[in-house]
């Protein structure tokens, strides 16, 4: 109970991070911020968070340029573009919907893995029948029944493809970025400031100039990167070296529910029961794909701590 003590306060307010920014990108898409321009300021303040954490730890910048090279990729893969996407989609969709198909960003890590990772070319049918159940929940939560209209399927897809990206960034960090001997603070800031470079060539070519959205999505923004894409990176952290990663990818079946919860409250966007029943088998499905373990004394204290980083997925 010590322990339990000790880590849950971060549990929650981690889950609530991630789970409130599909609301926050609501509200700054509504405002008529385009979505590109979205992406761009949530990583423009999660850089510039990451950053000073950095400087008050005086922790050491990564100097490598093999490191910031596949820091450039893994921006592309988690950062530029599923930003973008999520964003996109949230123009289409509401953020309950896009909460709820963000949780099968592990679904999608395990094809990945599969493909990349020798000892998981054999998922076995306890994992095959997770993927099955969690392709259920999201033509569930779709509502393929009673028909898609355009825009609902492209936002739906859109919001899909963020998931997929960040599978293949996961499958990409792990094996090219995870062993490096930096801390988990000083790779996310690496990655995130490449997003933001990406990001601020494509925004002004795709999207135009930027514009004052009004103080309410301005605001927005600025819990969405200094939180969401800052902050919960060290959070997360925290709360693998109390906990263990087994409890911190726990989160991913926590954050949907935030983001229902906050979508019906604040937005007054309305949860039907197909998002609930789909939501409930994409998070069956999730936990039936994660792989066994091994018991392994003191895990949770001796874990790198890069391994973190690749656990955690968010809007």
């Amino acid at each position: 109970m010590v322990g339990a003590r000790r880590w849950w306060p971060g549990f929650v307010v981690l889950s609530a991070i991630w789970g409130a920014s599909f609301a926050l990108i609501k509200v700054a898409v509504t405002a008529g911020v385009p979505p590109v321009w979205v992406a761009l300021w949530r990583s423009l303040l999660g850089a510039a968070t990451l950053w000073a954490i950095l400087v008050l730890r005086r922790e050491r910048v990564p100097r490598e340029r093999v490191v910031w090279g596949h820091s450039a990729v893994v921006a592309v893969l988690l950062n530029t573009v599923p930003f973008t996407l999520f964003s996109f989609g949230e123009t289409k969709v509401s953020s309950v919907l896009a909460g709820v198909l963000n949780a099968t960003t592990p679904l999608f890590t395990l094809l990945f893995a599969a493909a990349t990772v020798a000892e998981e070319r054999r998922p076995g049918a306890r994992r095959l029948s997770g993927l099955a159940l969690g392709f259920a929940g999201v033509l569930t939560v779709l509502g393929v029944w009673r028909g898609i209209g355009s825009g609902e399927l492209a936002g739906g897809l859109a919001c899909l493809g963020s998931a997929c990206c960040y599978g293949a960034g996961f499958a990409y960090l792990r094996r090219f970025l995870s062993g490096r001997p930096h801390s988990v603070t000083a790779l996310s800031a690496a990655q995130i400031t490449c997003a933001a470079a990406e990001l601020a060539v494509v925004a002004p070519l795709g999207a135009g100039a930027p514009h004052w959205p009004g103080a309410g999505a301005a605001a927005a923004l600025l819990v969405l990167g200094a939180a969401g894409t800052g902050f919960a990176y060290v959070l997360n952290l925290g709360l693998v070296r109390a906990a263990g990663t087994a409890v911190a990818s726990a989160v991913t079946y926590v954050t949907p529910v935030w983001s229902m919860a906050l979508g019906a409250a604040l937005l007054a966007e309305p949860v039907g029961w197909n998002a609930l029943v789909g939501g409930a088998a994409v998070i069956a499905a999730v936990v039936l794909t994660r792989p066994a373990r091994a018991k392994a004394p003191a895990e949770s204290r001796t874990e790198a701590p890069e391994k973190a980083g690749a656990e955690a997925a968010h809007g």
